[in-house]
């Protein structure tokens, strides 16, 4: 479904990613991690177009889209979440979900008073789709209060939500499980694994090792900008490279 070929990216001296090549098979949940520093952030930024590479091609459903800008890569249907959530602050649950879907009549100055009938019943239709997104992800109690009020895994719940307002087709989710507490870690496996189920596809960056081996098939393993390896949880921790790579080499 995604692939990137030989992606680089340079910040200066700095080469975040260094011939970075993989693929992310349709219907999978594939893990992405590697030590810090290793590009998984930068090869998010991107994959979702807020970064241009400098080399490389990635394709997605054999549309080629790097270089892209990211309102044109989201309307494809690939979405990301961030690891610090974005939802907006001074708005509610509700209203943050029925923010995000695309071309909106309503959005048009001139709509608003010819064709105020449409989008009356755009709304109502929207805001059915968004309760039933709430329920789904268990936030619908919680749709009238404002997205600062939320807990730090209440607002993973929402990023998510965010995203599925948008039906895409394969998410990006970086590191889902930072800042959430054991309880609410459950209940994001298993939204995530229901969506699997209906044939959502993602590519997951994270570092808990425990939700990747709860969640991933397969793991990439990325070091230095590039992929290392890739496989089954058991494989890729029994590889020397990998231990080397979040280690250091032994002497």
């Amino acid at each position: 479904m995604l692939k990137v070929n030989n992606l680089e990216k340079h910040f200066g001296g700095v080469k975040a990613l260094q011939g970075c090549t993989l693929e992310v098979r349709e219907g999978s949940i594939t893990g992405l991690i590697g030590p810090n520093g290793a590009g998984k952030t930068t090869l998010f930024n991107v994959i979702s177009g807020i970064l241009k590479p400098d080399r490389g091609e990635i394709t997605f459903q054999g549309k080629k889209i790097d270089g892209s800008p990211p309102y044109q890569i989201a309307r494809l249907g690939l979405l990301r979440t961030f690891q610090i959530s974005r939802g907006l602050r001074h708005m509610t649950v509700l209203e943050n979900l029925m923010l995000y879907p695309q071309a909106q009549i309503g959005e048009g100055l001139k709509n608003i008073w010819l064709l105020w009938k449409r989008i009356k019943t755009q709304e109502k239709v929207l805001k059915e789709k968004a309760l039933h997104i709430l329920e789904f992800v268990n936030l619908v109690h919680l749709r009238h209060a404002y997205a600062q009020e939320l807990s730090g895994g209440q607002k993973k719940l929402l990023e998510l939500a965010r995203v599925l307002m948008a039906e895409p087709k394969i998410i990006l989710l970086d590191e889902p499980g930072a800042g959430v507490n054991p309880a609410l870690m459950k209940d994001l496996v298993a939204r995530i694994l229901r969506l699997k189920e209906q044939g959502m596809t993602f590519l997951l960056v994270e570092h808990d090792m425990d939700l990747v081996l709860s969640l991933c098939r397969p793991v990439i393993v990325m070091t230095q900008g590039k992929k290392l390896t890739e496989g089954s949880f058991e494989e890729i921790q029994k590889d020397p490279r990998v231990l080397e790579a979040y280690l250091g080499r032994r002497r």
